[in-house]
């Protein structure tokens, strides 16, 4: 995660380089209420089920926190991959519960 935000140059002739990759901004988190978050039951193979929620949006550094707050609460494992968050096992109500604690607007979707 801190690698993404570093510059790699290892070397510049030019004498008056300045590094303003720094300069670059991330975009802003937009306001939890405005967000469109779904939460989906995916059913994968070996009868695994995952749930899953879409429609985040903001940097990735505030998906990959909130990611990690929802495993430590939901006690499970999961991923954050492709800007949607996979937890094991169906945890909806709990996701959609803590979610809703957080002020993040979020719907069941899907069957």
């Amino acid at each position: 995660m801190n690698q993404d935000k570093k510059c790699n140059v290892v070397y510049s002739t030019d004498p008056n380089f300045e590094n303003n990759y720094n300069d670059m901004d991330e975009p802003d988190t937009i306001e939890t209420n405005n967000q469109d978050v779904r939460i989906w039951l995916d059913r994968r193979g070996g009868g695994k089920i995952l749930t899953v929620i879409k429609g985040f949006n903001g940097p990735a550094s505030d998906l990959e926190l909130l990611g990690k707050e929802l495993k430590k609460r939901c006690a499970v494992g999961g991923t954050v991959k492709d800007k949607m968050i996979q937890i094991q096992g169906d945890q909806r109500d709990k996701i959609l519960r803590i979610l809703t604690e957080k002020g993040i607007k979020a719907k069941k979707a899907g069957g």
